[in-house]
């Protein structure tokens, strides 16, 4: 959260602006410059991605992001089918692996979501799969926050969303995770007015855009 006088964004020695989660640590710094906000649009990146947020509840991003290389170990690349095979023996093994988050709950709702995912195939007259899930809840206007405070942390589409996932067999899936996951696989742009990276994904134009 900024103080009062601090602003919303911070320009580096790049001459680059930048919000402050993302201005300093390199990690962060490089996942806000390649990645966050970019669209995502094939089934092993969406669960991926998906996974990953439920595992960041209630932890910093930063430290999913740095056991990232891990999860995709442990969780064979995030193969939807694979993990979808994963026994109970599997679950209690990951449990023992102190390189990702050693969480029961979300372990078993990895596994259970990957057969969730592969229950979805062919959703939309075969042609669907999670990720066209996912963005068929994309709304036709984008946030365009100018401070941190401006950004939405739920949407009525994210709301529907996490609905709807639910009553699919999803877990771990809830409005504010659900708006987190549309933030980061290019759904919505909440990149701050002035960012560098604010329009970057293309996905909005200037009329979509709210700003």
């Amino acid at each position: 959260m900024t103080g009062p006088t601090e602003p919303p964004l911070v320009t580096g020695g790049d001459g680059r602006a930048r919000p402050r989660w993302a201005a300093t640590d390199p990690l962060l710094r490089d996942y806000y410059d390649t990645e966050w906000g970019m669209p995502v649009v094939d089934e092993r990146g969406m669960f991926e991605r998906l996974s990953l947020e439920a595992f960041q509840s209630g932890l910093s991003w930063a430290t999913i992001l740095r056991k990232r290389p891990a999860f995709r170990a442990a969780f064979a690349g995030f193969d939807p089918a694979a993990v979808a095979a994963f026994t109970a023996g599997d679950a209690d093994r990951l449990m023992q692996d102190a390189t990702i988050v050693r969480n029961r709950r979300k372990i078993d709702a990895t596994l259970a979501n990957a057969s969730a995912t592969l229950a979805l195939r062919g959703w939309d007259d075969g042609r669907g799969d999670l990720a066209s899930f996912v963005w068929s809840y994309r709304p036709t206007v984008t946030p365009a926050p100018r401070t941190v405070a401006e950004v939405p942390t739920t949407s009525p589409e994210s709301r529907a969303l996490a609905r709807d996932l639910k009553a699919r067999g999803f877990r771990f899936v809830g409005p504010t995770t659900m708006f987190a996951l549309m933030e980061a696989v290019g759904i919505v742009d909440t990149h701050l007015v002035g960012s560098w990276r604010r329009g970057a994904s293309g996905v909005w134009t200037a009329q979509e855009d709210a700003s």
